[in-house]
């Protein structure tokens, strides 16, 4: 299957590698020369535009930042035509299927879509979870939003990346149960943080203490899978300086998400709302390109 694929960072590089690895005839296309060119390394085709890339794609396939960078590449921005525009231009293409993987507001994954029935293309929203461990094993979990036959259509390639394929419901679903998951595991992971500092700050040994929380009641998926403390758990971000990993930026960019999905509908979010304080703090001490683990830090200043 031809696919293209737009945006290499920190997930979509490892995500792109996957359908390589499984066959598939990928062009990727990034800013980042360098992102490209380790994809090309890998045997991928690599294109001097996102139009570029997916000139005769059956898939296209992004993987972008926020739902500013998705608009601008789908619906043009500053006059300039977007990607659908491009593709609804491009004689030698089928109509291509088209997920967008990124984690943006249900609002801008229906307006997107909107746009792209017009032109008569189905668009999926299909943010994932899993982090970039899940990413590089090909074990995400994909929330898919769109119709039906769209996401039957999906399913073979998005299961060559994830482990766990959902069909949330029509578009910007996939977006909502995102949302709703991010900020549970903005909770999840700054309360760990928090208990974890306590018991230290009060003589507990990290390793220990993790164990028993872990085989307690307390137990979940930050503090079994993604422990905050330094030197606890083998291969997880606190280990390596939290560097890499799904970024401090990131999360308090999906807390605000959920801040204003809450507003929308009159929701009652007050930890999800501590959360994204928390985070949004974190960033602006300077922390906001660490992995989100690194929340850890701000329950450690005046060590």
């Amino acid at each position: 299957m031809k696919i293209a694929f737009i945006g290499l960072g920190n997930m979509g590089s490892p995500m792109a590698s996957n359908l390589v690895k499984a066959g598939h005839n990928v062009t990727v296309f990034d800013l980042v020369e360098s992102a490209m060119q380790a994809l090309e390394s890998e045997g991928a085709g690599r294109a001097d535009s996102a139009q570029a890339a997916t000139q005769g794609a059956d898939v296209v396939i992004s993987m972008l930042p926020a739902g500013v960078h998705v608009k601008s590449l789908y619906l043009g921005r500053d006059g300039a035509p977007g990607l659908l525009e491009a593709l609804e231009d491009d004689a030698s293409s089928i109509t291509p299927l088209i997920v967008d993987a990124s984690t943006i507001s249900p609002e801008d994954a229906r307006t997107v879509a909107a746009a792209a029935r017009e032109k008569g293309f189905t668009w999926l929203d299909a943010p994932v979870s899993g982090g970039v461990g899940g990413a590089k094993a090909g074990a995400l979990t994909f929330i898919v939003g769109g119709s039906a036959e769209g996401f039957e259509q999906a399913k073979p390639v998005l299961d060559v990346m994830g482990k766990n394929v959902f069909h949330a419901g029509e578009n910007g679903a996939g977006q909502v149960a995102k949302i709703c998951n991010n900020m549970l595991l903005g909770i999840l992971m700054s309360g760990t943080a928090e208990a974890l500092a306590l018991g230290v700050k009060n003589g507990m040994d990290p390793a220990v203490l993790s164990e028993i929380m872990k085989q307690s009641s307390g137990g979940n998926w930050a503090l079994n899978g993604y422990n905050p403390w330094p030197g606890v758990m083998e291969g997880a971000a606190a280990g390596r300086d939290y560097e890499g990993g799904f970024l401090t930026d990131l999360m308090a960019k999906d807390l605000g998400l959920a801040w204003e999905l809450a507003l929308g509908s009159k929701s009652t979010v007050p930890m999800g709302s501590q959360a994204r304080n928390l985070f949004a703090l974190h960033s602006a001490q300077g922390n906001g390109g660490l992995d989100f683990s690194s929340i850890q830090k701000l329950y450690r200043e005046g060590e």
